[in-house]
Order: C-alpha cells, then structure tokens, then sequence
C-alpha cells in the first residue's frame, strides 16, 4: 500500500517499465529504477524528483496512451514530484494554503509588505516618498536600515530554516542522509548534472513540448533562471559585505560589484522566468501536473517581479520614483522569500539530492561490478 493514489499509480508504471527497459537510456530516471524490483514511497519521490520532465519517454514509449497500459510516466511523476514538495513542507499546515492560491498569496503578500513601507515612510515624513534622494544612504530615506534588515532578515531566515526542514524530511525518505554529505565524489557528480541540467536534454536531442519536435528552449530558460538567481544572490551577498565590512551605504555607483552582478542577474531571470512561462503555457497537456498551478507559476511570477522592480528601480533611482520603486520592489522581495519553502523553488533541493543518491548508487554498482 502506498500514501497517495499517485503513488500507487507510480509503482504500476515503473513495473511496467523495469519489465521493458526501452528508456533506459534517456536519462537518470530508468537506471535507477532498473535498481529496483520494489518501490517504496520514498523510492518513487525519489525517482519522480530525478525526472526532469524532458518528455521523451512519453514520446518513445510503445504503451503510452492510447494504448491500454496507459503508461505516462513524464505527467505521473509530475503529479507525485508535486504533491512530494506539499508532504515535505515545513510546517506542512501552510502547504496545502499556498498550493492552492499561491499567486493570490504572493501577490497580497507583496503588495501588503509595500503598503506597510509607504507607510513607515509617511509617519516619518509624509513627503518622503515624493522626494528625490540620491547619493549613499538614500535608500534608507525610506526605511531605516535596521528596521529593513530586520524585516528582510527574519523573512529570510524563516525561508532558510523551512528549506532545511523539508530537505531533511526528504532525504530521510529516500535513504542514507549521512553519506549524501560525506561521498565527495557523488556530490561533484551530482553538482556537474544540476549544473549543466545534464537529464533535461531527452537523451540527447532536447525537450519535447507541444509537439513531437524536441529543443532546448527550456534548457536555456531554466539556466537563465538558475544563474540570474545565484547573481543577484552574489549581488546582496556583496552589498551585505560592503556595508558592515566596509561602511559602504547603498546605493552603490552602476559599475560597483554589487550593482554589476545585480543588473546581469536581473536580465537572467526577466529572460528565463518570461521563457519559463510561455514554455509552460505552451507544452503539451498530457506532459505535465495539469493541477498545478499554485505555487508553480507562483515562484517564477514572483522571480520576474524581482527582477523587473529591481532593474526599474536601478534606472529610476535619483528620481521621485525612487519611493514608489523601492517599496514595491522590498514587498515582491518579501513574498519571494516567504513562499521559497512552499513553491517549485524546492524542486532544484530536491532534484539535487536525487541526483546525489544516483551518482551514489551508480558509484556502488560499479564497485560491485569490479569485485566480482
């Protein structure tokens, strides 16, 4: 018996599959099953956390629908990959809420968090907002930096502690949370896949879509996406070191690092999150989690609201727009931060620790081959 109706429908089609075995060569997802004559539930969020929803099997598979085995791999793992990331939650009585109306949240959340600013802002000084304030420090013309940092800081605490929860939840269920940490050499493996997304090529000749004509269109999306983040996530990093370390107040020059590093990272996810959601719009039915809409389409709205706000604000900074600018784009900022652990931003955690314990397994068969 399994915990969901997905799950059990998951364990049917992987025993369908392990009988077959045409697809193993398409990505991580059919190998690891092949090491398995049973799956539990752990084994099956596993496996649907490897896939990385390329849609070539479904497109390869003689028994796909119409055929009476109904084996649709890609969408089923969708489904479980999805409820994976509610029944991992932390605290798991939030997940099902964000789920189900993740844009209205984010957005309420947002525009709330940027009301609370003008407000901070009016009771100092009720013109401040329609001032122009240039030079080092103007940011705080608005708020002051300890009340924004302690704001943004609990907020982002908040996501990192929830992140760390649901990641060890999952790694538990799938197995040998100890060794993850400590096998170096899955760990770089594991770190090259994440990176490259090594699995979303469809064994070689891309994506499949809306059609039956594969590209990489959504490979290229998803890096923009990934590398923007970790830009302008180097981009605060170095604004936080500038300021305590250096004395250094925002704003900082356009060709500062902090400014630099801000502006590439926000091209990213303005290109990849635009891309991600077309490509989403676009892709075939039977592909994906046709429920799923929440806090999927949630995350990346929220990423490219980041980014928009950000770039404006950077262009408009010695304006009286400033104001305006600068307590939307805090308030998108805030939502993103609180709704990370409740969103598709755990799909990357947990894809990665998937492909961890797959390097590790195929590091054990390997060894186990050469001894024999």
């Amino acid at each position: 018996m399994h915990g969901s109706k997905i799950l059990t429908e998951a364990d049917r089609l992987m025993t369908v599959c392990n009988s077959c075995r045409y697809c193993e060569g398409l990505c991580a997802v059919f190998p690891a099953m092949e090491m398995r004559r049973a799956f539990s539930d752990g084994d099956l969020n596993y496996l649907a956390n490897l896939c990385h929803a390329c849609g070539a099997c479904y497109t390869d598979c003689q028994f796909s629908p119409p055929h009476e085995f109904n084996v649709n791999v890609p969408q089923t793992l969708a489904v479980a990959r999805t409820e994976s990331y509610a029944a991992y939650a932390w605290p798991r009585a939030l997940s099902g809420l964000f789920a189900r109306n993740g844009i209205a949240i984010s957005m309420t959340a947002a525009l709330s968090v940027a009301a609370f600013i003008f407000a901070i802002a009016a009771a100092n000084d009720a013109r401040t907002m329609q001032g122009v304030h240039t030079g080092p420090g103007a940011f705080y013309a608005l708020m002051p930096h300890n009340v924004m940092a302690a704001l943004f800081g609990a907020a982002f605490l908040y996501a990192i502690a929830a992140l760390i929860m649901g990641m060890r939840a999952f790694w538990r269920d799938i197995g040998n949370p100890a060794a993850m940490t400590t096998d170096a050499v899955s760990l770089w493996q594991a770190i090259k896949d994440a990176c490259t997304l090594r699995y979303l090529d469809g064994g070689g000749v891309g994506c499949f879509n809306e059609d039956d004509q594969p590209t990489d269109r959504r490979r290229v999306y998803h890096h923009f996406t990934f590398y923007g983040f970790l830009l302008c996530f180097a981009a605060t990093s170095a604004a936080t070191l500038y300021h305590y370390l250096l004395a250094r107040e925002a704003p900082y020059p356009w060709w500062d690092l902090p400014v630099v590093l801000g502006t590439l990272g926000g091209i990213g996810l303005v290109i990849g999150p635009l891309g991600l959601l077309i490509a989403k719009s676009q892709r075939d039915p039977d592909l994906v989690d046709r429920a799923s809409s929440g806090m999927d389409v949630a995350f990346i709205l929220m990423l490219f609201l980041t980014s928009v706000t950000g770039l404006a604000l950077l262009l408009l900074r010695d304006t009286a727009a400033m104001g305006p600018l600068l307590a939307l784009h805090l308030g998108v900022v805030f939502a993103l931060f609180i709704t990370l652990p409740h969103g598709k931003f755990v799909h990357g955690l947990y894809r990665f620790a998937a492909l961890v314990r797959y390097a590790m397994e195929r590091r054990a068969m390997a060894k186990g081959a050469a001894t024999e």
